[in-house]
C-alpha cells in the first residue's frame, strides 16, 4: 500500500548552517490503465482515491457517462496497473492510436482535441452566486484543511463546495488528477452538482477549465492565474473563472455576474 508522502533524509541550509534532517516528500506513482484489455493511458499521480481517479478520468475522456457502464474495475497497486472492462462497448482504434502518458505537471502531456472535448464539454447555465467574502473563505478553508499539502508542499488541492463551505476535497501531485478524483467521487456516490463551486489551488489552464465544464460546475475559484485560452473557453461555456484568490483579493475573468460584492 502506497502512502501520500514518504519520509526522506535531507540536508537543510538555514541561518548560515547546514544540518541533516528528515522531511515529508510527496509520493509520485505511475498508474497504467487498461480498458477492455488494451493499454489506454499512464497517469502519474498521488496513490490515493484511485478508483475515483480512474472513473473521473474515463468520464472526462468521454469513455463513460455513468459508473454503471463499467463492468469491472480492479487495481494492482504493487504493479501500478488498473484494469477496466466496459459493458457492451467496443473502443475504436482511434482511442488507442497513441498511448498517452499523463504527467504530473499537466498541460501538453495530455492529448487535447477540440473535436473530442466538444462532445463532452457542457455549456453552464447555473444561476448560482457567491459573495466575494465567501470566495475568500472557501479558499482559506480548502488550504487549511490539507495537512498533506502543509507537510509536503508538493500537492495540488481541489474542493467541491457549496456557497457556504467545503463538501469534499482531494489532493494530488497533478492538478488534473485532483479534479478527476472529485468528479469520480461525485459519479460513484451520486452527488448532486447543482449550485456547486470548484475551489482549486493550481493554474486555470484550458484543460482545467474544460474539466470543470464536464463536471458541470459554473464557478471555479483558483489561488493562481488563468491562461488566455482558459478565459476564452470560460466565456464560451458560461463559466465564471476567478483567479488570484489570496488574502483579501481576487480577480474575476469571465461572467462576473455570479460574484457579488456585499458592501457593509
Amino acid at each position: 500500500m502506497y502512502n501520500v508522502k514518504e519520509i526522506q533524509p535531507v540536508t537543510k541550509y538555514e541561518d548560515g548552517m547546514l544540518h541533516e534532517m528528515e522531511d515529508s516528500i510527496a509520493t509520485e506513482y505511475p498508474l497504467t490503465v487498461y480498458v477492455n484489455g488494451e493499454e489506454f493511458a499512464t497517469m502519474v499521480c498521488t496513490p490515493t482515491n484511485m478508483e475515483e481517479l480512474i472513473v473521473g478520468f474515463l468520464a472526462s475522456d468521454g469513455l463513460i457517462r455513468f459508473p454503471d457502464e463499467i463492468e469491472s474495475l480492479s487495481i494492482d497497486e504493487s504493479k501500478g496497473f488498473a484494469y477496466v472492462d466496459l459493458k457492451n462497448k467496443s473502443i475504436s482504434g482511434d482511442s488507442f492510436s497513441n498511448k498517452r502518458f499523463i504527467g504530473s505537471c499537466c498541460g501538453k502531456s495530455r492529448q487535447f482535441y477540440f473535436q473530442h472535448d466538444a462532445k463532452t464539454a457542457k455549456t453552464i447555465t447555473s444561476r448560482t452566486t457567491i459573495t466575494v467574502e465567501n470566495c475568500i473563505k472557501l479558499m482559506r478553508e480548502m488550504q487549511e484543511g490539507s495537512s498533506d499539502f502543509q507537510e509536503t508542499g508538493g500537492l495540488h488541492n481541489t474542493a467541491l463546495c457549496s456557497t457556504e463551505g467545503v463538501i469534499l476535497s482531494r489532493s494530488d501531485i497533478g492538478r488534473h488528477n485532483a479534479l478527476d478524483k472529485i468528479y469520480g467521487h461525485c459519479l460513484l456516490n451520486n452527488v448532486s452538482l447543482k449550485e456547486k463551486i470548484i475551489v482549486f489551488s493550481g493554474r486555470i489552464s484550458s484543460e482545467v477549465l474544460l474539466k470543470v465544464s464536464k463536471i458541470g460546475v459554473g464557478i471555479i475559484l483558483s489561488k493562481s492565474a488563468p491562461t488566455t485560452l482558459a478565459i476564452e473557453l470560460a466565456e464560451d461555456l458560461g463559466i465564471t473563472a476567478v483567479g488570484f484568490v489570496r488574502g483579501n483579493r481576487l480577480n474575476i475573468y469571465s461572467h462576473p455576474d455570479r460574484i457579488i460584492n456585499e458592501v457593509n
